[in-house]
């Protein structure tokens, strides 16, 4: 007689077999691949990890080792993989965003920083660690999580660096990251771009920004940025440079002469706040690239 087949109703195998990481992993990146995500196994092993309160490593080491996933885990990863096919930012999920060295908390109502903004970041720490003082100062107008503002705390040590930020929704995840950081030379204040720091005019080594800058009606493709992102911190006007325009007449009045001003920008910009910086006064301004090679922010020096 030939074998008998398997009837239509059993299990397969995979269904059958207890529920390991590695099959965890597999399934959430498909998921996370239909939905669109764009480096969907990073971000499976991002969530996997945050349910299992492991690092990404760790979630590698562990599909090596064929380790199980107990049942309670497999349903909350569940939870937060539909969440993420919902485009839901994996940064709002976690809570957690990286940026240089740091871990910083994000949630809705704050500007999830980007890896871009990270090489905006070492071209202020550069300017600030090079600044002829003993305890040079630094400004980050409208700093959001206060990424910048505390990576330039935690990596210039020697430096005092004061942050603004006027969103009430934004505010409480900066607080709660310089309290997290703890990095005594790292103040924070609620205060416009306009009229923050007044008692600074005149003593600053660098002024640093990452302001809105998409055009008004510039929507952004992307889910989690269009639906997810605040608005305050993303459009700048018709042009996208109202804001860029302040962050200019702000960082004239805080630098001191041979100070320098860093603002981050879309790559189509960079001529436009060249021009716009020298109109206002500033020297030797230029534009820098990220490391995709996009121009991502430009400089100036004040007379």
């Amino acid at each position: 007689m030939p074998p008998s087949s398997p009837s239509s109703g059993a299990p397969s195998s995979d269904a059958a077999a207890p529920a390991t990481i590695r099959r965890a992993l597999q399934r959430t990146a498909r998921r996370l691949a239909e939905a669109g995500i764009a480096d969907p196994m990073v971000d499976a092993e991002l969530l996997v990890g945050h349910v299992l309160e492991m690092s990404r490593g760790a979630v590698q080491a562990a599909v090596v080792r064929g380790d199980a996933l107990a049942p309670e885990r497999a349903r909350a990863l569940d939870e937060l993989v539909a969440r993420r096919a919902a485009r839901e930012p994996l940064q709002h999920i976690t809570g957690v965003a990286p940026f240089r060295h740091l871990e910083l908390r994000v949630g809705p109502g704050v500007f999830v920083p980007r890896p871009e903004t990270e090489i905006v970041a070492q071209i202020a720490i550069d300017a600030l660690a090079a600044a002829a003082s003993p305890a040079p100062v630094a400004v980050d107008l409208g700093t959001g999580s206060g990424a910048i503002a505390l990576a330039l705390a935690t990596e210039v040590p020697h430096s005092r660096v004061y942050a603004a930020e006027n969103s009430p929704e934004a505010f409480p995840w900066t607080t709660e990251n310089f309290e997290r950081v703890g990095s005594a030379n790292a103040h924070l204040a609620f205060a416009d771009l306009a009229h923050a720091f007044p008692e600074l005019d005149g003593t600053v080594s660098v002024v640093v920004s990452n302001p809105p800058y998409v055009p008004d009606d510039a929507i952004p493709r992307d889910p989690e940025v269009r639906l997810h992102d605040p608005k305050a911190a993303l459009y700048g006007g018709p042009d996208g440079l109202d804001v860029v325009r302040q962050v200019s007449r702000t960082a004239l009045r805080l630098a001191h002469p041979g100070g320098t001003v860093v603002i981050e920008h879309g790559e189509w910009q960079g001529a436009d706040i060249r021009a716009l910086l020298t109109a206002d006064g500033w020297r030797a301004a230029a534009t820098h690239p990220d490391l995709t090679m996009r121009d991502r922010a430009t400089t100036a020096l004040r007379p």
